[in-house]
């Protein structure tokens, strides 16, 4: 199993760098071959000594067919020069007409059935007509994207899917590299700019990084930035890749700031945030998920039963997630890989799609899912971190404090629904919580240690309770009514003690595919007994 490194950007790793277009493409002056050992080292190649590379490089031949943008990454190849070693065809199939009759009719122009259909297509024709003439000394490759960039009103989404299909060794099987872009430059022509280079970054990466996908993930920015182009999805197939998990490159794009959220499904693979999330009502619960719990499925559960009889969901079609933020997912400020992966895994096994995202404050979170769709959200959490959202030192670096980020919080139709909590667990987490005392909360109750916390009853400091009746009694706050009063004692760092001392009691206290998985993956550091042990 790969095992994943922190990587953090530096200035030499990606200039924060607009250059003009003929800066970019222009040959250089000498063109000198650079070798592969080149791009190894601390040295930054530009796009077109990239594209120069290739070019003069003798055994890669291949087509590149360009949808929306223009041929963009192609000419690149050409301004380089010796392009005729590389390329054998471009193609822009930009009417819809033609589009059609070339790759088949497709539900949807910019999506990732279109570039599979593209990749296919002219992958197929290369080795029909080529292979034969010089297949035995050439490994061949097919690129293209797909794109919408800004239109002339400036109203659609500049994204688009670009892949590379391709040889390792003459005559071999094929691999493949896809990813999902989000351009947000503000002129169209920044923006085909901006796919120019990252598709020779693509390119380049599959020829030469191949070895290292960290390193052709770092390589995305080359001569661009964040500010510029946006990687939400990523995935590599094919024998190049063996032994590469996908959700481990993934979350690689988090770290390295090509994206701040990546998502998976159920039966473990990539998933494309839009894809799942255009124009659907969303209902998510964050959590470290440590292991997942019965606690957190109830509360998930109780929450959606309570989301779909809202009137704004009724009859609309409600995705439901399961979230983790990358903080959540560091273990002495390092992202354990295999940890992470127990965690995704163990949500996939019981059915939930799992969101990783850098969004620390939940209105950013909310914020990010606006991207895609303008139908409710709501948000499942425990009275515990209901009081965490009114801390206000999280606040500071706005302008408007934590009335300004309410303001994006609760906009366009956000509802939070609160899971109660034990009297004396409460208490306990205002003395021993990640705040001492917690700032969002006092506890000043007379209730007997059994009643039940919820947002009704919780207490916040007086200068915000006004500020807490009002979103409580306009229904910005709910709580959650059907749970289940047996398990309100379980927490996930109580599991992860009694799993620690070989206390079997644990088990009652998550899932039973979730017991099954710890025990056969032997997670979280679970031992079988000793006769278990020994007969396995």
């Amino acid at each position: 199993m790969a095992t994943l490194l922190s990587f953090h950007p530096t200035v030499s790793d990606h200039p924060q760098v607009d250059p003009k277009w003929h800066d970019l493409v222009a040959p250089e002056a000498e063109p000198v071959m650079v070798s592969p050992s080149m791009s190894g080292s601390n040295q930054l190649l530009t796009t077109n000594r990239k594209a120069l590379t290739i070019n003069l490089a003798d055994a890669q031949y291949g087509t590149f067919a360009e949808i929306g943008a223009g041929q963009e990454v192609a000419r690149v190849f050409f301004q380089a020069g010796g392009a005729s070693k590389t390329i054998a065809k471009t193609i822009s199939a930009y009417d819809m007409t033609f589009s059609d009759a070339i790759y088949g009719k497709a539900p949807r122009y910019v999506s990732r059935e279109r570039l599979g259909e593209m990749l296919d297509h002219e992958y197929r024709l290369l080795l029909e007509r080529l292979a034969a003439q010089r297949g035995d000394r050439t490994t061949f490759f097919a690129f293209a994207d797909t794109v919408a960039t800004k239109n002339f009103k400036g109203t659609n989404e500049a994204h688009g899917w670009m892949g590379v299909r391709f040889q390792t060794t003459p005559g071999g099987p094929p691999s493949e590299i896809i990813l999902h872009v989000r351009m947000w430059d503000k002129d169209a022509v920044l923006q085909q700019q901006a796919l120019g280079i990252i598709g020779v970054n693509v390119i380049y990466g599959a020829f030469y990084f191949r070895a290292d996908p960290r390193k052709f993930i770092e390589s995305l920015l080359d001569n661009l930035s964040v500010d510029r182009i946006e990687v939400d999805m990523l995935q590599f197939s094919g024998p190049a890749f063996p032994a590469v998990d996908n959700r481990l490159m993934s979350l690689h794009l988090v770290q390295c700031g090509l994206t701040n959220a990546v998502m998976f499904g159920p039966g473990r693979e990539v998933l494309q945030p839009a894809e799942v999330l255009f124009k659907k009502a969303i209902l998510v619960e964050r959590g470290s998920f440590r292991p997942v719990t019965k606690v957190n499925v109830d509360m998930l559960n109780c929450a959606a039963a309570q989301f779909v009889q809202e009137p704004l969901v009724k009859g609309k079609e409600v995705v439901v997630l399961m979230e983790i933020t990358m903080n959540n997912l560091l273990v002495a400020g390092e992202l354990d890989a295999q940890d992470c992966l127990a965690r995704v895994d163990l949500l996939g096994d019981i059915g939930f799609t799992v969101l990783i995202s850098n969004y620390s404050e939940y209105f950013r979170l909310t914020t990010y899912f606006r991207r895609y769709t303008k139908e409710m959200v709501g948000v499942a959490m425990g009275v515990n971190v209901l009081i965490e959202i009114f801390n206000e030192k999280y606040y500071e670096n706005l302008e408007g404090g934590i009335l300004e980020s309410f303001g994006r919080l609760f906009r366009n139709a956000v509802r939070l629904y609160i899971y109660p909590m034990r009297q004396d667990a409460y208490d306990k987490f205002l003395m021993t919580g990640p705040a001492v005392p917690v700032p969002g909360a006092t506890s000043g109750h007379t209730f007997a240690s059994n009643v039940l916390i919820n947002a009704k009853n919780v207490q916040v400091v007086e200068h915000l309770r006004n500020l807490y009746n009002h979103l409580l009694e306009n229904h910005y706050i709910d709580s959650i009514v059907g749970y289940d009063p047996d398990i309100l004692h379980i927490f996930s760092r109580e599991v992860l003690r009694r799993i620690s001392e070989n206390d079997p009691t644990w088990e009652q206290m998550v899932p039973a595919g979730v017991v099954l998985a710890i025990k056969q993956r032997r997670l979280f550091g679970y031992l079988p007994p000793p006769a278990i042990a020994a007969s396995a």
